[in-house]
């Protein structure tokens, strides 16, 4: 549906795009995630017609957007702000994309209900905009871009706005109404957490470029990069020696793990500019309590920290013979304790989580 061609963008001397190339497949739900100043609002921008490009291509539905302006693209964008207009009632709202329509006010009308009713609205037309909700005002936007059925639908920090639970709830409702309508969805998002439970698939910016573009599994499981992996989520490093490879494998030394085999898969594509070190999640690691046995390796350690959330408690680990403690996730089932600062313990893991960086 969209197709950036080595695209890039100056303000003056400043690169803000650095030959940005990539595909956005029909009805997907894509995301634009990276930190601020990276670039992933300003390539929204130049979907939409906001910005023009320095040199590149980029299409839409196969056709080139050189020249098109904003009102002619089949797109349209909810804002961060959302853009509602407070002396307008929401049905006034909804339809303001339909002044020009040459339909009429009932046709019109019965457009402005159904979409509505898509985004959970159904009887709020006559409501004042003023007197909505976060949540709701959000909804009226996505209404009003959705009325006007557009190919790509641009969302520039739609959730950011709104507090934790509402915004929770408000992207699963995101999901669905993506899968309902079948339309591109394109996300820019600093949220990592926001863009893997919703999106398809993830492309992760850093200072104009692409660094990783993949699906939230892989970007989760398998970075490419250190920097991604420290990005995205939470991640333990461990410096790491190589000594020897073949064969697929990789033998490493890892202070605090001991030696061990890591596959050729489990190696990031991207350099790490620098020493090797082994990356993993805190859930890819688990404490072993008394009369438990491990399922591959363990390690000793002493617990450095507790941090309880109810569902999970997280461990701040020293493992013998490493200075930085690692982050250690344990859910909280019926019977299992909660350990205390001091405590020794044993860290078990499957060498299949590491992952290798170089």
């Amino acid at each position: 549906m969209i197709e950036f061609q080595d695209v890039h963008k100056y303000y003056g001397d400043y690169h803000a795009l650095r030959g940005i190339t990539a595909t956005i497949r029909e009805g997907e739900f894509f995301s634009l995630l990276g930190p601020s100043g990276c670039g992933k609002t300003t390539l929204l921008r130049t979907i939409a017609g906001f910005e023009g490009i320095s040199s590149g291509a980029v299409l839409i539905d196969g056709n080139s957007m050189e020249n098109v302006p904003a009102n002619k693209r089949p797109t349209n964008m909810v804002f961060q702000s959302y853009a509602i207009f407070p002396h307008l009632t929401v049905a006034q709202n909804v339809g303001f994309g339909l002044r020009r329509d040459p339909r009429s006010k009932a046709e019109k009308d019965k457009l402005v209900e159904e979409s509505l009713e898509m985004v959970g609205l159904k009887g709020y037309g006559a409501r004042a905009a003023h007197a909505l909700s976060g949540g709701q005002r959000q909804r009226v936007a996505l209404a009003r871009a959705l009325i006007l059925k557009p190919k790509v639908l641009l969302l520039d920090e739609p959730l950011s706005a709104l507090d934790k639970k509402i915004r929770e709830q408000m992207q699963v409702e995101l999901i669905k109404l993506q899968r309902e309508v079948g339309i591109t969805f394109v996300l820019v998002t600093h949220d990592q957490e926001e863009a893997l439970v919703m999106s398809d698939r993830i492309a992760v910016m850093f200072e104009g470029e692409i660094a990783q573009l993949a699906d939230p599994e892989t970007l989760y499981r398998r970075p490419n990069s250190r920097r991604v992996a420290d990005f995205i989520g939470v991640m333990n490093f461990l410096p790491a020696r190589v000594l020897g490879e073949g064969n697929g494998h990789i033998q490493l030394d890892v202070p605090g793990l001991g030696p061990l085999d890591v596959t050729e898969e489990q190696a990031s594509a991207a350099p790490n500019g620098g020493e090797a070190a082994v990356g993993f999640r805190p859930e890819t690691l688990t404490l072993l309590y008394d009369g438990q046995t491990p399922l591959d390796r363990e390690a000793p350690g002493t617990i450095d920290e507790v941090v309880y959330y109810g569902d999970m408690t997280y461990y701040d680990v020293k493992l013998d013979g490493v200075e930085k403690p690692v982050r250690i996730s344990m859910r909280n089932v019926f019977g299992r304790p909660v350990l205390d600062v001091g405590t020794r313990t044993r860290v078990a893991w499957s060498p299949g989580a590491l992952v290798l960086f170089r």
